[in-house]
């Protein structure tokens, strides 16, 4: 009746991880609680569960990143302090349980704590800089944030019901055959994954055509903000990287389920197969991670710069060849495979081109910022602290993509202090810094200064303090993933590396505050005019938060920075003489249903519940078939009520352009 699920699915084996467990299920039960006790129900389903509106979707995906980065963070420190008293002892952590949480820290910050805050980010920002009403695809969207939302629920509940898989983040064979690891951990991993990479195949599907046919009249490619082109290029890596990952878990999946052998060498199968494919995803994975935080900094470093971007054609063509060529490098990650001495030659020689692009960028950033008036905000704040961070994580990039280097430091710290110093100062920072700039766009109040700088000084002084120290045990030969050592010498830096998290910490509380603090005082910090920065581009042309439609009436672009053209014309803010109809997409039901089972579904897949397997599956069935049928799925928004709308904001006259473009 219950296939594999028993009784000792319950995490009794460990005081820690029952801990944990009933964390999550009080945490679940407190804000189910919460809500019922508001009566806020209806509201959250009428307004945020079902909408279709991209910008509140774009909300629930930011949302659902900050309370993943949450769980992930408590990996992290969970494991920086084994790792910190595990000398010559067992630690306080199983063995077992160590393998648990560095496989779903890794897994947690890269597909559910990244991927969903770059998404938001798209969602609350691209349409509205290219000067669209939506996305092309509406209903897609939707089901794009369920599934996401799914993937991730999948690996909550592992910490309540079964365990999580112990094969690390990439999961490769044997390690992760059923031979080697027999229970569900690398099942839920391979559902959570399947799960969520469709959810982000159809929204580089989604996002690539918006702005390939959503843009508004008049803007060209060559005229597109750098976020919504890396965006695009992020887009297009989407489409052409994630189903090789697909394939790779589907694959496994046979492996396991059905007894096939497409990665056990002993049985006719080739787990460098796994190991390609894992890739061919993974690099460039990195750069659709990495590509729209640049996209973010472009905007920031303008935007306080009070000038346009240097360089802005040399700025868009690194971002397009830092995606064309983050598709063809993938065999750095695995010189020690065993390939031959030719195939590694010509990655060994194409690798480190890569970082060519990367440099451009950040000296036309620097020249942007040169002779102009540049304002310390929490935005720029972030943006610095990657530009000096980032070198560090350059420097070590190009190290690693020499062969002879990559041989010596394979397998130890050395990669694991490189790989945060591109995803937390290259990705996260900019996802900060984005947050911060379009808070105000989103909710028509700016976040407050003072918490937002104690965020970004512990941020910045907890990565140092705690990566800086892996870089030298990597020079001393210590490996990564170690639950336990015997070097005296390693732990002085393990517990300068604790202390790092630690301030990592405080800068993620200090966010906490500086959300409730702007809550609690969002009178004050108030958008009146609908733009908080005196911006560039098109986005803040609309009020703040924008109607449904974004735009009553969509805009004609005639250049590079639309919005700040407008304003040094004149004709910023002017009405039209007259409004027509809008038709929007209706609100649908169907993606929440779409997400929960298939919820259901991986979930009976993971323990084999067979009935539940079939529940799973006709729900989906029917949640599409719902939506196909829908006869009626827009609705009219009539041209009185639009102008009801507009006459309602409180547009003051925008602001005069301050320094020369």
């Amino acid at each position: 009746m219950l296939g594999k699920l028993t009784i000792d699915a319950l995490p009794f084996y460990s005081d820690i991880a029952l801990g944990g467990a009933l964390i999550i299920v009080f945490g679940v039960l407190g804000v189910v609680a919460l809500i019922t006790w508001l009566g806020q129900w209806r509201y959250l389903w009428t307004e945020w569960l079902t909408s279709l509106d991209h910008k509140k979707i774009g909300i629930m995906y930011v949302t659902l990143a900050l309370i993943m980065l949450v769980r992930g963070f408590i990996d992290a420190m969970m494991m920086r302090t084994q790792q910190a008293v595990a000398l010559d002892s067992h630690g306080y952590l199983p063995p077992d349980h160590f393998d648990q949480i560095f496989t779903s820290h890794a897994t947690i910050m890269v597909f559910f704590v990244a991927m969903p805050f770059l998404v938001g980010l798209f969602n609350v920002v691209v349409p509205q800089q290219i000067g669209a009403r939506g996305v092309a695809f509406p209903f897609m969207n939707s089901v794009s944030l369920w599934l996401t939302a799914s993937g991730a629920a999948l690996v909550m509940i592992s910490l309540v019901i079964g365990e999580f898989s112990t094969a690390g983040w990439s999961a490769y064979p044997p390690y992760s055959e059923a031979q080697f690891s027999p229970g569900v951990g690398v099942d839920y991993w391979i559902w959570a994954i399947l799960v969520s990479g469709v959810g982000s195949m159809l929204t580089g599907i989604n996002f690539l055509v918006t702005i390939v046919k959503r843009r508004a009249p008049g803007m060209r490619l060559m005229m597109m903000p750098l976020f919504t082109w890396s965006a695009l290029c992020t887009s297009i890596l989407i489409v052409f990287a994630f189903p090789a990952l697909t394939v790779a878990a589907a694959l496994l999946g046979l492996d396991r389920y059905l007894g096939m052998h497409f990665f056990t060498d002993g049985d006719g199968g080739n787990v460098k197969n796994y190991i390609n494919l894992f890739w061919i995803w993974g690099h460039p994975a990195v750069y659709i991670l990495l590509l729209p935080a640049f996209g973010v900094y472009s905007e920031v470093v303008a935007t306080f710069s009070g000038r346009r971007l240097f360089g802005y054609e040399s700025l868009v063509y690194a971002t397009a060849v830092t995606a064309v060529l983050s598709l063809s490098v993938w065999l750095h990650h695995f010189f020690t495979m065993g390939a031959s001495p030719d195939v590694n030659a010509f990655f060994g020689r194409v690798a480190p081109l890569i970082a060519v692009p990367a440099g451009v960028t950040i000296f036309d950033w620097l020249f942007t910022m040169y002779r102009g008036r540049v304002q310390f905000s929490v935005p720029m704040l972030f943006t610095l602290g990657f530009i000096v961070t980032f070198v560090i994580g350059g420097m070590t990039g190009v190290l690693l993509a020499v062969a002879p280097v990559n041989y010596l430091m394979q397998n130890t710290t050395f990669l694991v202090a490189h790989f945060h110093n591109m995803m937390i100062p290259g990705a996260l920072f900019g996802y900060l810094a984005g947050y911060q700039y379009w808070f105000p766009k989103a909710f028509g109040f700016r976040l407050e200064e003072k918490w937002g700088r104690r965020a970004f000084w512990a941020w910045i002084v907890g990565f140092y303090l705690a990566f800086v120290p892996l870089y030298i045990l990597g020079f001393m030969g210590m490996p990564q993933r170690l639950e336990r050592y015997y070097v005296a010498g390693w732990q002085p830096y393990l517990i300068v590396a604790e202390f790092g998290a630690l301030f990592i910490l405080c800068g993620i509380t200090f966010l906490a505050i500086q959300l409730a603090v702007s809550i609690r005082d969002r009178a004050a910090l108030a958008v009146s005019t609908g733009e908080p920065w005196n911006g560039r581009t098109l986005e803040w042309a609309t009020a703040s938060p924008p109607a449904a439609y974004n735009f009553a009436v969509v805009p004609h672009v005639h250049g590079i920075d639309a919005w700040w053209a407008m304003k040094q014309a004149g004709t910023a803010g002017h009405r039209p003489a007259r409004f027509h109809d809008i038709i929007m997409p209706d609100d649908s039901s169907a993606g929440v249903v779409l997400g929960a089972m298939s919820f259901v579904f991986a979930f009976a897949m993971v323990w084999q519940i067979w009935w539940l397997v079939a529940v799973g599956g006709l729900g989906m069935f029917a949640a599409v078939l719902s939506q196909t049928f829908r006869d009626h799925a827009e609705h009219r928004i009539p041209a009185s009520e639009v102008e009801a709308i507009e006459n309602r904001r409180t547009m003051a006259p925008a602001l005069a352009p301050g320094a020369p473009t």
